[in-house]
């Protein structure tokens, strides 16, 4: 399967943030939103950087809560592992579990910002496929 086959359920609806808003201001968006990650993009097409919970809380302790008032630019990540719409789900999955992150945005052929996908994406596509293998076989065995 491929990461295609994930975003038809899921969707390609993708939350951004200039570099330039507050970190207060992603923390408000991940709660209107009710996402833990957000593509960091000056356009909305451009992956500029990625910023996570996991970002905003290590930011928090080494630097206090004087981040909250500074520019998300400070705390994201700016070499962001991207993924295509084309990539296996295996492979994807791998490249997580590898890179240890949690968030992939996903492009196009000229590197535009298409969608997101999250490890629970993949979780949720693998147990999806496994329920569906378990019916057939079923079903076959019962035949």
């Amino acid at each position: 399967m491929k990461i295609s086959d994930v975003l038809r359920s899921k969707g390609f609806g993708v939350v951004t943030i200039t570099p330039d808003e507050t970190v207060s201001g992603l923390l408000a968006l991940f709660h209107e939103n009710r996402i833990g990650a957000c593509v960091v993009s000056t356009d909305g097409k451009s992956v500029d950087g990625i910023v996570s919970e996991r970002d905003v809380v290590r930011s928090l302790h080494t630097d206090g809560t004087a981040i909250l008032l500074g520019p998300v630019s400070q705390i994201m990540t700016s070499e962001v592992t991207t993924g295509t719409a084309d990539d296996e789900i295996a492979t994807l999955a791998a490249t997580m579990t590898n890179e240890r992150v949690r968030h992939v945005p996903i492009v196009d052929e000229s590197g535009a910002l298409t969608a997101i996908v999250s490890i629970g994406d993949i979780v949720k596509s693998r147990l999806n496929e496994l329920q569906s293998e378990r019916d057939q076989l079923r079903d076959y065995i019962s035949q």
